[in-house]
């Protein structure tokens, strides 16, 4: 899996785009990437990166799958990395945890930015530090 990442994320990255998330299902045979740029992702990007990485695949004997997806993150995009963090610091954000703080595993909030190993965001009016190694899944978390 870390071979295809890699692989992959150097692919999308040489054409201008962000990884933003790969998933496996169907025991490998269904790949969906998840892409983005600053100025968003429109449908000739997916196409362009699934023609690119569709003839990437081709050539590498030893990636067996049947079907390749390539989409924008959307509005709830997923956040991983600590530069996802720091990109969309004054945004809102959802973020679940592995170890309850305060009896909480769930919060919405403003994100602040980092502070070492610490997300810093905002609920409530009140800045809560939650240490990344903490964080099971985070997304923006926007208002309509």
């Amino acid at each position: 899996m870390q071979d295809l990442h890699s692989l992959l994320e150097r692919s999308v990255t040489q054409l201008g785009y962000e990884l933003v998330d790969l998933e496996l299902s169907n025991r490998g045979k269904l790949i969906r990437l998840f892409i983005d740029k600053p100025e968003g992702v429109n449908i000739d990007d997916c196409v362009l990166v699934s023609n690119q990485l569709g003839n990437l695949l081709a050539v590498e004997n030893d990636i067996d799958y049947d079907r390749l997806e390539v989409s924008s993150p959307g509005m709830d995009r997923v956040l991983k990395k600590n530069a996802d963090f720091v990109r969309f610091i004054g945004e809102r954000a959802q973020i679940k945890l592995r170890v309850p703080i305060d009896s909480r595993k769930n919060f919405v909030g403003i994100l602040r930015g980092l502070e070492q190993d610490e997300l810093l965001i905002e609920c409530e009016g009140v800045v809560q530090k939650i240490a990344l190694a903490n964080i099971d899944k985070a997304r923006l978390h926007p208002e309509f």
